[in-house]
């Protein structure tokens, strides 16, 4: 059971180049917008307003709080972020367990934390203060990364663990970002997404990547990888997820590709034990 609790079902990542695809799967029950690139006070894009008409849910996903960082989080961008999910209505938010910016310079990438005590700390104060002013739950995604920091006191997945339960926040699993790290730290890939804190999961990411000499790296704009979705297999054979969706950032394919991706999606998804809630 979910401390979530909600049924989202099958999802994808809405962009404007997707969004005649998107409107014309009549199966979706929820998707996700960059929160940074809406602005709650002017009028939500029309096909987003009609999804939010049939009853689709829309999710809020930030990615530029830098909640890892150690400079407090920005007020501003909180507000934002509160702002949007009051105008979308929207059950949830969810954001990164990373950092994306230091001494006032944007570094433009998803970067991760050393897994110390130390680091946890700030991250856990950050996570509190971004909680005091949203107005609802906020879901942490797991990164994929290039590389470790030396000296680490935790793995991933303990660190994640950590990070969730002190703040009471919620999971945003990317298992193709776990497959990816289980990868190319030579790791079990199903182990390593266990342990991760599977109670508070709010939902799934599955995102396309490529592999090169041997390293995967997560791209958003290549298909998902045959490894990422049989994790997903083997994960929603024991687990039901509230919900599952596509990611698909830039360099769009074909409609017929995309809804391969989702259709293969749905059928892991069906091979879950009934939601339970």
């Amino acid at each position: 059971m979910s401390r979530f609790g909600q049924h989202l079902g099958l999802g994808i990542g809405w962009r404007p180049e997707l969004a005649h695809l998107i409107a014309q799967r009549g199966d979706l029950g929820f998707v996700e917008v960059i929160a940074e690139n809406l602005d709650p006070r002017e009028r939500l894009p029309r096909p987003l307003e009609q999804l939010r008409e049939r009853g689709v849910v829309v999710i809020p996903h930030g990615i530029g709080l830098s909640l890892g960082g150690a400079e407090p989080v920005s007020l501003e961008r909180l507000e934002h972020l509160a702002r949007l999910a009051e105008a979308l209505d929207s059950p949830l938010v969810s954001e990164h367990i990373a950092f994306v910016r230091a001494g006032g310079v944007e570094i433009g990438h998803l970067t991760p934390l050393p897994r110390t005590r130390e680091a946890l700390e700030v991250l856990a104060e950050n996570i509190q203060t971004a909680k005091r002013v949203l107005p609802v739950p906020l879901a942490l995604e797991n990164i994929a990364v290039l590389f470790d920091w030396p000296e680490a006191e935790m793995d991933e997945a303990q660190f994640a663990r950590a990070a969730l339960e002190q703040t009471d926040s919620l999971l945003l699993l990317d298992i193709s970002n776990v497959y990816a790290n289980a990868h190319n730290r030579r790791l079990e890939p199903l182990s390593q997404l266990s342990a991760f804190p599977l109670d508070r999961l709010a939902y799934v990411h599955m995102g396309g990547g490529v592999e090169r000499d041997g390293i995967i790296h997560d791209t958003h704009s290549d298909a998902v990888l045959p490894g990422a979705l049989e994790l997903l297999r083997e994960f929603c054979a024991v687990k039901t997820p509230p919900g599952v969706m596509l990611e698909r950032d830039e360099n769009f394919p074909g409609p017929r590709q995309v809804n391969a991706e989702l259709d293969s999606i749905k059928a892991a998804m069906t091979n879950a034990p009934a939601y339970a809630g």
